[in-house]
């Protein structure tokens, strides 16, 4: 490639004159010289746009044959998946690993050592997919086709396009020689994530923790751009929230459903507790990364989250729904059982509740918020889940490294701290390496936040094809600016 610097030694001028203000005097005097300069922007814009169109069809050509493994989980079967991709990482001179509990779903480690000691930067996915219902799709889930610019399929968003970009990305760098200046390059991708991750994340971290142990970890979780009050913002998820999930029963006393009046009805009992969870979420506990998420926004907490929420509410309803549950303790009623026979007054009725909280944060503040909603009388609660969600600071170098290149690559564009409702395999990485800094960030410019949410395990999932290329291209230029080289 001629750089600007090689244009301008074929025209007899020192490179080094470039900065200095006599040089600056003579481009305003000189056609000649000002025409060289404007010819070498062109090359160097032409020769940044063919570098990214290959990254965009290779990362494209990637996604389609992932997709077409078949890799829902149960049972997963991501054997044949890994293989291919380690095949193509194992011919760019990484060091490549496939290591798991079960034969057909091993995990796959790659790295790519550097020429000293540094940080390792971890690229993590997962190959594994939700279920699929072929019928209800305009394109086969697992034919991977290119249609009206998109790449349809299972996996399309979650996360075969992120596995792609990332691969690619790392193949893109190894194979022009690229090696880091300080650190090592570790690209992990897991089995077993759509159902908890026990033989993926959780098994690797636990079973070869030093085969993955890194200080800087880029995985799923955000991304995709946000339209707001006139400005783009791209959300990098920094934390999941705690899973805990709980039991409610009441009790009464059993008899013939012919006389409904002489039995204790345990499923009547139910219904003011269901009522109350209706009407009204428990009180907001801020943590970090919601309290720099609505700051980003423009809309200052001030000890007030409720108040900052309606504002948003104000501006943009369907932001405001997703950035509500962010806030403090959720709870969801998803399941109740009673009797068991039609003609029989339940003794007992079982009401399952989905529970989130935020990050840090435990068994008493949820029982507390619980408490303030339902009340303390009545039931028997029991919690069938204890999983305290975890975070990573707001500040860090890779964020520092995230929006740099979002303001190089989307100018004008804002960089804000999320957390998610649910989990990623990053809370593992975090509980098991606790100074690793852990974000979750697949940068999305022409699909927004609204068009993708709806599509993920849903129907025609799918991502165009120019998301690929610009993801691909950011986690390229992350890898250099993080690691060097």
């Amino acid at each position: 490639m001629i750089a600007k610097a090689g244009l301008l030694r074929l025209q007899g001028i020192a490179p080094s004159a470039a900065g200095d203000a006599s040089f600056r005097l003579r481009t305003r005097n000189s056609p000649r010289l000002r025409a060289t300069l404007i010819e070498s922007a062109r090359y160097s814009s032409s020769i940044s746009r063919i570098v990214s169109d290959d990254l965009q069809l290779k990362t494209t050509a990637l996604l389609q044959r992932l997709i077409r493994f078949n890799t829902v989980n149960p049972p997963g079967a991501e054997r044949a998946a890994q293989e291919a991709l380690a095949a193509d990482l194992r011919d760019a001179c990484f060091e490549v690993d496939m290591l798991g509990a079960e034969p057909e779903r091993p995990n796959l480690v790659a790295r790519l050592r550097g020429d000293a000691d540094g940080p390792t930067l971890c690229l993590l996915s997962h190959v594994d997919t939700v279920l699929a219902t072929a019928q209800d799709w305009t394109h086969d889930p697992w034919s991977g086709d290119l249609a009206d610019g998109y790449v349809w399929g299972r996996g399309a968003l979650d996360m075969k396009s992120q596995t792609a970009a990332e691969v690619t990305a790392a193949l893109s760098l190894a194979h022009v020689g690229w090696r880091p200046a300080h650190g090592d390059l570790l690209v992990v991708v897991v089995v077993d994530e759509e159902v908890g991750g026990e033989l993926g994340a959780m098994w690797i971290c636990d079973t070869h923790p030093e085969k993955v142990r890194c200080d800087y970890l880029i995985n799923e979780g955000a991304g995709a751009v946000i339209p707001y009050d006139g400005d783009r913002y791209y959300g990098v998820c920094i934390a999941e929230k705690g899973v805990f999930r709980f039991s409610l029963t009441t009790d009464g006393v059993a008899g013939h459903a012919s006389i409904p009046k002489i039995g204790d009805n345990a499923l009547l009992k139910m219904a003011p507790l269901l009522a109350r969870m209706a009407d009204r979420q428990p009180g907001f506990d801020l943590t970090d990364g919601p309290r720099a998420l609505l700051e980003g926004l423009g809309l200052e907490p001030d000890g007030d989250p409720a108040a900052a929420l309606e504002r948003l509410r104000a501006r943009d309803a369907g932001l405001a729904l997703l950035v509500e549950p962010l806030l403090g303790v959720t709870l969801a009623p998803t399941r109740i059982s009673a009797s068991e026979k039609i003609n029989v007054i339940p003794a007992s009725a079982e009401l399952r509740v989905d529970c989130r909280i935020p990050p840090g944060l435990g068994e008493e503040q949820a029982l507390a918020r619980i408490r303030e909603v339902i009340g303390e009388d009545g039931y028997r609660l029991e919690f069938t889940e204890r999983v305290v969600g975890n975070q990573s600071p707001v500040s860090s170098p890779l964020m520092d490294a995230i929006e740099r290149w979002i303001g190089e690559h989307d100018p004008g564009a804002r960089i804000v701290p999320t957390i998610l409702p649910g989990f990623t395999d990053s809370r593992t990485f975090r509980d098991a390496f606790p100074d690793c800094v852990a974000y979750g960030f697949f940068p999305q410019r022409h699909m927004s936040l609204y068009e993708t949410s709806p599509l993920i395990h849903a129907a025609d999932e799918r991502i165009d094809v120019r998301d690929l290329g610009f993801a691909a291209a950011f986690f390229r230029d992350v890898c250099k600016d993080v690691l060097g080289g």
